[in-house]
């Protein structure tokens, strides 16, 4: 049996290219979605929470662990800090919780020409991730550190409306901006765009079981990173915030924010475009 540790081996400096590749990509696609409008239809509004196809592709394309850790640590950065606010420890668990979503939707793939692995893997990487959130939500409602917030023309009971919440999330942002893209990007891109980036594209020939994926070690580590990014949020909602600050910045710092991101990306992009020409040339 094949165990995870074999799927796909890469060198320290590309692991670092896809890091920050990863970061600087999705830190630009949630510079996007701050400037797409939210849509209310009565009591439910629909909005894009975020281009997760990107995270995905590269968590199932790369290395699951360095794209998913790359891709939170970009929101952080490019979403946070370059706009002028930083949570402490309310971000820790949207780090936390995020990438531990898309490192197992990472994980669940072993052959990315199989569209029902990633459609499957999309869609887990989304429910875990929002699962996590909505958790969080009613147990801080739950314990007092955090007031109901009703929503016009809902019950008002908190698991009804993060219920909603989540659902919305899931099968909208989801499916739209997570699953889609993903099956259609992932499949395409298999095979082409790492040798483009001197990397070899992940072994088809290794498969993995359920089981793989769900050894008790594995779950239990999963569990507890989940229950650290609950404590954090819960200390940062009872003002427990190690680090917190917010500077007001004018709108354009998002302008900056996305420039810098772009910037990032395509360097990244050039350098091991570079290094795949050099290595060619040499080995010519």
């Amino acid at each position: 049996m094949a165990h995870i540790n074999q799927r796909y081996v890469l060198t320290q400096s590309q692991k670092m290219m896809v890091f920050i590749l990863a970061m600087s990509l999705y830190g630009l696609s949630n510079m996007i979605t701050e400037l797409i409008p939210e849509v209310r239809v009565g009591p439910i509004e629909f909005s894009v929470e975020y281009f997760a196809f990107i995270p995905l592709t590269l968590c199932i394309l790369f290395h699951p662990l360095y794209a998913a850790i790359g891709a939170s640590l970009g929101e952080v950065i490019f979403g946070e800090i370059m706009l002028g606010q930083f949570g402490g420890l309310g971000e820790l668990e949207k780090f936390i919780a995020f990438s531990l979503a898309m490192f197992i939707a990472g994980s669940l793939v072993s052959d990315p020409k199989n569209k029902r692995q990633v459609g499957i893997a999309a869609m887990t990487g989304v429910i875990i991730h929002q699962l996590i959130s909505c958790l969080v939500d009613i147990t801080k409602v739950w314990i007092g550190l955090e007031e109901l917030e009703a929503v016009p023309g809902l019950a008002e009971s908190v698991l009804v409306i993060e219920g909603a919440s989540f659902l919305n999330d899931v099968l909208f942002s989801g499916i739209l901006f997570a699953l889609l893209p993903t099956l259609y990007l992932v499949p395409r891109l298999y095979g082409k765009i790492e040798p483009l980036l001197g990397m070899k594209p992940r072994d088809r020939s290794v498969h993995y079981s359920i089981g793989d994926i769900l050894a008790p070690r594995l779950v239990v580590s999963a569990i507890l990173i989940a229950a650290f990014a609950f404590i954090a949020e819960f200390m940062a909602e009872a003002d427990m915030n190690i680090i917190e600050w917010e500077a007001e910045l004018g709108d354009y710092f998002i302008w900056i924010s996305m420039g810098v991101a772009a910037v990032v990306a395509l360097l990244t992009i050039l350098y091991m475009v570079m290094n795949k020409n050099k290595r060619i040339s040499k080995e010519g």
